[in-house]
């Protein structure tokens, strides 16, 4: 292929496209199936991909009698027929979000040892299904979830916190339709793919000690109501585990990344998959990443160009006390690395969150070129003034190079794509 601007361009765009074609709902559950049930078959699900997978498992058993509710985000329903979907608050959860909660632990009350329950989850149910561990309101979870985001907490401390205040999250869900049988769908979106940590694990028991919990509050400085500090200052009460866990993962970041390494080949490119459980501050995520990519084209390692650095995680943007400007943790890796490549030639990126939403905007990401800096500073943007200010959109938005999908109804995580030509 002939490397130019637009070559580059409509490259990393289908990269990413690709990566969330891979997680597409319709495209991979039915291969997940259990075999149908005798008894009844009640549906549960929590996610912002929820409403899909509802969908999707609705196309794929025509000739089963389904019920059920499923909980998403805003803006994230789907059309179903047989399974209610319900929306509720993201990343800050509401009142739609604790009675979506109550809503589900309802759904799956008086079940029978025939009765087979299938959980669809996906990254966001921390927030959509939000129910008030003993002694807690709403307010109290409300007041931990925004301190959590603050705090700049990886997404692990995050939902262990959430376990321990939760009246739904650890398996409790689960625990709520014993005797049913409960089958577990899920679309990751966490490095390492662990089901106990997706949206805090509704139907996967298990969580770190309470000691444990107290002691990730202390190191990220998280702010505490009295009643959740109060909770968290007693013995945990979890759920046991009843017996085995049948948990099927349908996507992962992996599997996003591996459709678009893919891709990558047929471009006549070499993909080299960095990892899809990248952690850390998008800031210095994206100063190391221009090193790698400096090293390429200065040296031809640790691969000769044309080569694209794929890689996969959540990193983690920590705001502090100063009023932060827009922009998420993929525009701000981005506006980073280009900090850091100072208009090097022939590199090109792209970084996005493949539920189309880059923390609050409405955003997916966007790509940088070899030209970002010296377009940003022609349109009057300080690009520096816009790393230290987090507000990494705006810059983006001023050089029209955001990338706006609308939600894409699943999430498998950040994708990041690094061309070296």
């Amino acid at each position: 292929m002939g490397w130019n601007d637009n070559t580059a361009r409509s490259l990393l765009r289908g990269l990413f496209d690709a990566g969330v074609q891979a997680a597409d709902p319709a495209a991979v559950l039915a291969a997940h199936l259990p075999i149908k049930p005798t008894g009844r078959c009640i549906v549960v699900g929590v996610g912002k991909s929820a409403a899909t997978m509802a969908a999707a498992l609705e196309a794929a058993w025509p000739d089963v009698d389904l019920r059920g509710i499923v909980v998403t985000r805003y803006g994230h329903g789907f059309a179903t027929q047989r399974i209610r979907v319900l929306e509720a608050s993201h990343p800050v959860p509401d009142a739609a979000s604790e009675a979506g909660a109550r809503a589900l632990m309802a759904e799956v009350a008086g079940l029978g040892p025939d009765d087979l329950v299938i959980a669809l989850i996906s990254g966001g149910g921390s927030a959509l299904a939000a129910l008030p561990g003993p002694g807690l309101s709403l307010a109290d979870k409300q007041a931990v979830n925004a301190s959590l985001l603050r705090s700049g907490a990886p997404i692990g401390v995050m939902n262990a916190v959430r376990k321990h205040l939760s009246g739904i999250k650890a398996g409790r869900l689960a625990a709520a339709a014993a005797p049913a049988r409960v089958v577990t769908l899920v679309i990751s979106d966490v490095p390492g793919d662990d089901p106990a940590v997706i949206a805090s694990g509704p139907t996967v028991p298990g969580a770190p000690s309470r000691a444990a919990v107290r002691a990730m509050v202390a190191q990220y400085g998280v702010e505490l109501p009295p009643a959740a500090a109060a909770l968290l200052a007693g013995e945990a009460n979890l759920p046991p585990i009843a017996g085995p866990v049948d948990v099927r993962m349908i996507a992962t970041p992996a599997m996003a990344l591996e459709a678009a390494a893919q891709a990558v080949r047929e471009a006549g490119a070499t993909p080299m998959i960095l990892g899809d459980a990248l952690e850390g501050e998008s800031r210095e995520l994206g100063t190391v990443m221009a090193g790698i990519a400096r090293s390429i084209r200065t040296h031809g390692h640790p691969a000769p160009a044309p080569c694209v650095l794929l890689s996969g995680g959540e990193a983690t943007v920590t705001i502090g006390a100063r009023k932060p400007g827009r922009g998420g943790r993929n525009t701000e890796f981005l506006l980073s690395l280009a900090v850091a490549l100072q208009g090097l030639p022939n590199i090109w990126a792209v970084a996005g969150d493949t539920d189309g939403i880059d923390g609050t905007e409405d955003a997916a990401g966007a790509i940088v070129t070899p030209s970002t800096l010296a377009r940003a500073t022609a349109a009057g943007v300080d690009p520096a003034t816009c790393l230290a200010a987090h507000d990494s959109y705006s810059l983006f938005d001023a050089v029209g190079d955001l990338i706006r999908t609308g939600p894409t109804l699943t999430n498998v995580n950040d994708f990041r794509a690094i061309l070296v030509t």
